[in-house]
């Protein structure tokens, strides 16, 4: 049977309420006690979930549990080691080194040799650098230890290969409405019922942002108010609370998930909520900077020629906010946002870089043809430099339609304009040279 935790995880957030000791913060009470107790993730604990076929077959592999603060990840671990018979040994990759490694690992031993296998929960794991994670490899495979670790951050980037080709990672979801309500319902089930209105209920729930522990930890702060208190309104909530802002790591994992969220809203125009993620972003601290050199990127892949000034309007929200600073700078990048959503799309400049790039390497080092080569010599002229070439201004429509490929190198078309906003016009005017070219050709032959 699993032992209680020793070395304190992060995770003890989902919690039932059925036979609990009233002493201790109201987090710790209610706890699960069973599998079928956690709130939030049956999609890995209910039906044919991962850790319900697990669990079921009674045969544990290595896994990463990865997910945000709060949503059960050492409750789980703990859980699993008690529903298949593993002895339960926490670890912290904050507080431990290669000794506490070394003594959990020799202890693991030891109870495999009589008979009684372990499950080495590892909180915080990717704390540990590259060589630490390697340590854990010949453990792992050699069955000393089944290894749980759970981590906020994105396993590609935080551990290492080696050590993400002996488990298995599975996502835990943030809490949603539904299950943050329900833990309340546990809560008051063993206190009283939250002196809050219905709307200030709502409020306590989005200030947790799906962090179960952390709606605990807000409701204990309420019971300390009188019995006889008065329902509190969002206004004297927000009074009462320390309201934290929403999770949101300017270096980490939900940095590059937001400003991802804000390019694909603005290639897929859908304005309002490309002001949503933005907001998202100033609100938890990002700096403006960042996310004005995004919409910078963004008017040249995504609009281009379409709209040729949707590059100004973001260059300008650059220069306002460098001139004013925040917060009244960020208007700046209000309006770009709302110019580039509403402008006409276009990734023709976009796939015409790519296309260039892909024949410049592919045909090496051609050299121009001679004609358009300058011969600010005497020998280069004897050589043939710019012999043949024509000024396309001497010519009575203003076009030459001469060749200024390499030679040996079929004529290319990167550039493939769409039939939407000022690229229109371009379309136009390319198949109108196209026309001059053919006939120019003709002529000659």
């Amino acid at each position: 049977m699993a032992k209680r935790d020793a070395v304190g995880g992060t995770g003890e957030s989902l919690f039932a309420a059925a036979g609990m000791e009233a002493a201790g913060p109201l987090a710790d009470r209610l706890r699960p006690k069973t599998l079928a107790d956690v709130i939030g993730q049956d999609h890995l604990l209910q039906g044919e979930g991962p850790l319900a076929r697990m669990v079921q077959a009674k045969k544990l592999s290595s896994l990463i549990l990865w997910g945000p603060p709060g949503t059960g990840k050492t409750s789980i671990a703990r859980l699993l080691a008690d529903a298949t018979g593993l002895e339960f040994a926490p670890l912290s990759a904050v507080f431990s080194g290669v000794a506490d490694l070394r003594k959990v690992f020799e202890a693991a031993r030891e109870r495999r040799a009589l008979g009684q296998r372990t499950l080495l929960f590892v909180d915080e794991i990717h704390r540990f650098n590259r060589a630490q994670q390697d340590g854990f490899l010949p453990y792992v495979e050699d069955g000393t230890v089944v290894l749980v670790g759970a981590t906020t951050e994105n396993p590609s980037f935080a551990l290492n290969s080696a050590l993400l080709s002996r488990a298995s990672v599975v996502v835990l979801h943030r809490l949603d409405d539904e299950a943050q309500e329900k833990l309340l319902s546990r809560a008051e089930a063993i206190e009283r019922p939250l002196p809050l209105t219905p709307e200030a209920r709502a409020a306590l729930r989005a200030m947790a942002d799906g962090d179960g522990r952390y709606l605990l930890n807000m409701a204990e702060q309420i019971y300390t108010l009188p019995p006889e208190t008065e329902p509190l309104d969002s206004a004297r909530l927000a009074e009462t609370l320390q309201k934290r802002a929403p999770i949101y790591d300017k270096s980490q994992d939900e940095h590059y998930n937001l400003i991802s969220a804000l390019h694909k809203s603005l290639r897929g125009s859908d304005v309002d909520a490309a002001l949503y993620w933005m907001a998202r972003m100033l609100v938890g601290g990002e700096d403006p900077l960042y996310i004005v050199r995004r919409l910078v990127r963004f008017a040249a892949e995504d609009i281009g020629m379409a709209d040729p000034n949707a590059l100004l309007q973001a260059l300008a929200a650059k220069d306002m906010y460098d001139f004013l600073g925040s917060p009244e700078g960020e208007l700046g990048l209000v309006q770009a946002v709302i110019y580039l959503g509403t402008a006409p799309k276009s990734n023709a400049a976009y796939k015409a870089e790519k296309g260039a790039k892909r024949a410049a390497r592919e045909h090496g080092s051609l050299a121009p043809p001679m004609h358009i080569l300058n011969a600010p010599t005497k020998m280069m002229k004897e050589l043939g430099y710019s012999a043949g070439y024509a000024y396309d201004h001497d010519a009575a429509d203003g076009f030459s339609g001469q060749n200024y490929f390499p030679d040996g190198m079929d004529r290319q078309h990167f550039y493939r304009p769409v039939e939407r906003g000022f690229e229109r016009d371009i379309i136009k005017r390319l198949d109108y040279w196209q026309k001059l070219r053919s006939r120019r050709q003709d002529e000659e032959d």
